[in-house]
């Protein structure tokens, strides 16, 4: 789980976090997580925001008080533009929109949100890039950061992140649900997923800090490339 330094300057690091990898130590402090790993190369380093654990894509953190300051308040004023693509379930009845929902923490369950009349305003807005006779592929921008805002939208309109077992299926895509008249080879005892982690990644950060614009992007990491890869291939 070697994360990959997307770009890095004296104020800030900007990582490619590995699905799987917590972004910040949990309440227990066993799991080794990303900021953990920072820490050991750079020795202090500041958490400006954070990704879930099966979320995979671009992260940063802050290498001074100062530069975390400015970087927070950027996410906190709405001045940094977030990008997210994802594959979810269905294809989607229209092509781009906004979800405009409101989120709350689960009243019974602490890891689980809901939406909510009484919850925080929260908006997502969203556009189908690629569709599939199961799944569409699709760029999300979110202008609010709740926890799982993502997920939480999509199972909100019936179109839940594929293999996300908290707002939707923890099913992994097998390549026989994608390929017609698909054969497991003799050799083998049963058929290994193409995916089966939560198909959401971090894509790209859109920002000014101290007066320098960056647009920076974490490439899609080889699961989700050849998830796609599959979905198009058997299109048809």
């Amino acid at each position: 789980m070697s994360p990959e330094i997307i770009f890095e300057n004296e104020a800030f690091v900007a990582v490619n976090k590995p699905s799987g990898l917590l972004s910040i130590p949990d309440r227990m402090g066993v799991t080794i997580s990303l900021k953990d790993i920072l820490k050991q190369r750079y020795g202090n380093i500041y958490t400006v925001h954070r990704l879930d654990k099966d979320t995979s894509g671009i992260i940063i953190f802050a290498k001074t008080e100062t530069a975390h300051k400015t970087l927070s308040q950027l996410f906190e004023g709405r001045e940094m533009e977030k990008y997210y693509m994802g594959l979810v379930n269905g294809q989607m009845m229209n092509s781009n929109g906004s979800i405009d929902a409101a989120i709350m923490e689960h009243p019974g369950k602490t890891t689980k949100m809901i939406t909510h009349t009484k919850g925080k305003p929260s908006l997502t807005d969203y556009a189908v890039t690629e569709s599939f006779r199961l799944f569409s592929w699709v760029q999300f921008q979110i202008h609010t950061g709740r926890t799982h805002q993502i997920r939480v939208h999509m199972q909100h309109i019936g179109h839940a992140i594929v293999c996300d077992e908290i707002y939707g299926e923890a099913k992994p895509i097998l390549l026989s649900a994608i390929k017609r008249n698909f054969k497991l080879a003799k050799t083998a005892e049963e058929e290994k997923p193409i995916l089966s982690r939560l198909a959401l990644h971090s894509h790209r950060l859109n920002f000014i800090f101290d007066g320098i614009p960056y647009q920076l992007e974490a490439p899609l990491p080889k699961d989700l490339k050849a998830l796609l890869q599959q979905l198009r291939k058997w299109k048809g």
